[in-house]
């Protein structure tokens, strides 16, 4: 099942935003091709450890090795090099865009533009391209000329300030979350600006910030309201309004989820601390949100005396929400998430050995009407530049051999 088996995809990423909105489109079927420069390509490229025929390796052996990060971004990808410097390489590009549905890019604001590659510069020879850019602060507004990766943004967008221990430093979110949402975000924009360009046959222009989707999800929560109440900003593992969090148990840790009277109820009788449940200290949610560090340790003190599964199975027979934490090497080896398909081996393109502890994520929805496409292990720099450029371009070994010779290519 391909939804977008009819789209083309140009590809000007590099880094982790850009490089996952590829691999997105080309879960959907998608043609997807990447464009890198001559020689160098992506920089992730050259980011260790390393995959290749002598299994995983810190430095690089063979030309055969690739980058396990981007391994992981470039799923499904086709790889071409072409120099969007050199005048030819820019009119190959445009060229290449006549055919195509999509451009995506996340260079730094500006650099398409002096590449005479903009978004005005290719519709002008395909009024219909959807053309998204992604950067850390978007093509306008005050910040846009700054550098920023992942980390800049969620020390500016505030989420860092809303993670970590309430008496702690503010701390940044373990993964890449503004690389890996704002690309989502822009998938969706596309398919709806292609589902408009089916109704009125015009393409458009799609600025996707990071900053802004980080900012996005971070006022999702009632943050106004916590700031005039004087509440903490920072939580930690737990609720700022009730018993919600992390706790500690005889053998790991749980996490359960209250967030009502009635689940709180629940919880008290399930723990036999009808005394708490009775005391009129904390009979309202407000005396509650006051009390909650003195109940915290008290439902502490009883969950203490339990064994990780003892405590998930009395809070489970409560109908309370419970998990315990667990490490990321046992998710690995969960076998739920290979069954579903969100995560699975690593291969190389052309490869039918897996990667040794190599593990990719998958897409995480499953369709009834039928599987996505299983898609190709990463390329090496520049593996589909014959399929490309003969098959689109109408160019010949003997023309791609005097544009590799002129470093166009």
């Amino acid at each position: 099942m391909k939804p977008l088996g009819d789209i083309r995809v140009l590809s000007v990423t590099v880094f982790l935003a850009g490089p996952f909105l590829s691999m997105t489109l080309a879960r959907f079927g998608a043609d997807v091709i990447k464009i890198e420069m001559p020689g160098v390509g992506d920089p992730v490229r050259n980011v260790g450890p390393y995959a290749g025929p002598n299994g995983v390796t810190s430095d690089r052996e063979t030309e055969e090795d690739l980058s396990i990060r981007f391994l992981k971004r470039s799923e499904g990808v086709k790889s071409v090099t072409l120099n969007l410097k050199d005048p030819d390489g820019r009119r190959m590009f445009l060229e290449l865009a006549k055919q195509s549905d999509v451009v995506i890019e996340n260079l730094s604001p500006g650099s398409m533009t002096r590449l005479g590659l903009n978004y005005e510069d290719v519709a002008a020879v395909n009024p219909g391209i959807v053309y998204c850019s992604i950067a850390g602060y978007g093509q306008t507004g005050p910040y846009k000329d700054l550098p920023a990766h992942d980390h800049q943004i969620q020390a500016m967008s505030g989420i860092m300030d809303m993670n970590g221990d309430p008496d702690g430093p503010p701390t940044r979110i373990g993964v890449f979350v503004g690389d890996l949402v704002t690309p989502l975000y822009a998938a969706y924009s596309i398919l709806g600006a292609l589902r408009l360009k089916d109704q009125t046959g015009k393409g458009q222009y799609l600025d996707a910030s990071m900053i802004d989707t980080l900012a996005s999800m971070m006022f999702m929560e009632p943050m106004e309201h916590i700031l005039h109440e004087g509440l903490p900003v920072r939580a930690g593992n737990n609720s700022r309004s009730d018993v919600t969090g992390l706790y500690r148990l005889k053998d790991g840790d749980i996490i359960i989820t209250v967030g009502s009277k009635v689940r709180w109820t629940r919880l008290c009788e399930a723990l036999g601390a009808e005394k708490i449940l009775e005391n009129p200290r904390y009979a309202t949610d407000g005396d509650r949100v006051t009390h909650v560090e003195e109940l915290r340790a008290a439902l502490q003190t009883r969950l203490g005396d339990f064994t990780c599964a003892e405590g998930i199975e009395c809070l489970s027979n409560a109908d309370i929400p419970v998990a315990q934490v667990r490490t990321l090497p046992e998710v690995m080896e969960d076998t739920h998430f290979r069954d579903r398909g969100s995560l699975k081996p690593m291969y190389r393109l052309g490869s039918d050995e897996p990667v040794e502890r190599g593990v990719v994520s998958g897409f995480p929805v499953e369709f009834s009407g039928g599987d996505l496409p299983k898609l190709e292990g990463g390329a090496r720099l520049g593996h589909h530049n014959e399929e490309v450029y003969g098959q689109l371009l109408d160019l010949d070994t003997t023309a791609l051999a005097g544009l590799k010779k002129r470093g166009v290519i």
